[in-house]
């Protein structure tokens, strides 16, 4: 494509990732919706969720969660391991973005505020959350209850929260999940990196986000402690992806 096209194309400017940076760190892949908004003024160019219980997202102490315990009781803790296969999940929707659901792995419950949380703290466990956050930040009407459930305690957290912005625009946008790639886990952290289809006022791309989490306070959160826990980019396929979706 000539580069003329590239600065046309508010996918591929170089703003576009620098403002994903700020904007997909709170409301995950609303990047998409912010930047077609955020660039529209000088570049013109039902089926119902399953809450398996209903309750208040927890605020306890990490103390009150010993160990790797999960918040919610899920069982099959691994503290090593990766994935070089798709789990198995049953797809649900939020919006139009499907979403990854599984009675083994989580999401295990879903607080008053509509917010899913606890997942089994393992490497699918990791990918169901990083899958689930890919849906949920971008919901104008769950991003800010979630993303405060979601962002760990950490140096950055009062800064990311205050960067949650307006997802208007999502009934134009479209988004799935195409595959993921586990990079790292320890048991006490986990990088993920999802790959994701996304059109937009008749464009369309692939996009690699990469997901830095924690386990805290018996459930996987977004890491507070680096100014980026999720790093975004443009792919050109899904070359070295495990293919992963509805």
């Amino acid at each position: 494509m000539a580069t003329d096209d590239n600065e046309q194309n508010p996918f591929t400017r170089p703003g576009f990732i620098a403002a994903a940076v700020v904007v997909v760190l709170v409301v995950v892949l609303g990047l998409v919706i912010a930047i077609v908004n955020a660039t529209r003024s000088d570049d013109p160019e039902p089926t119902p969720e399953p809450s398996p219980t209903t309750s208040t997202a927890p605020t306890s102490d990490p103390s009150d969660v010993a160990g790797g315990a999960s918040v919610c009781g899920l069982e099959g803790e691994e503290l090593a391991g990766t994935l070089s296969t798709a789990p198995a999940a049953d797809w649900a929707y939020q919006g139009t973005t499907a979403y990854p659901t599984s009675p083994e792995f989580g999401p295990g419950d879903t607080s008053a505020d509509g917010v899913r949380f606890c997942f089994q703290h393992s490497p699918t466990g990791a990918l169901f959350m990083a899958a689930n956050a890919l849906v949920q930040g971008s919901d104008p009407a769950a991003s800010q209850a979630w993303i405060e459930y979601a962002l760990a305690d950490g140096p950055y957290r009062e800064e990311l929260i205050g960067q949650v912005g307006d997802a208007s625009g999502s009934e134009s946008t479209r988004m799935s999940l195409a595959g993921f790639r586990m990079l790292a886990y320890d048991g006490d952290t986990a990088r993920v990196d999802l790959a994701v289809r996304a059109s937009s006022e008749g464009q369309n791309l692939t996009l690699s986000g990469v997901y830095e989490l924690v386990w805290q306070d018996g459930d996987w959160k977004i890491s507070a402690d680096v100014a980026q826990p999720l790093n975004t980019a443009t792919v050109p396929d899904l070359a070295g992806y495990i293919t992963w979706g509805e």
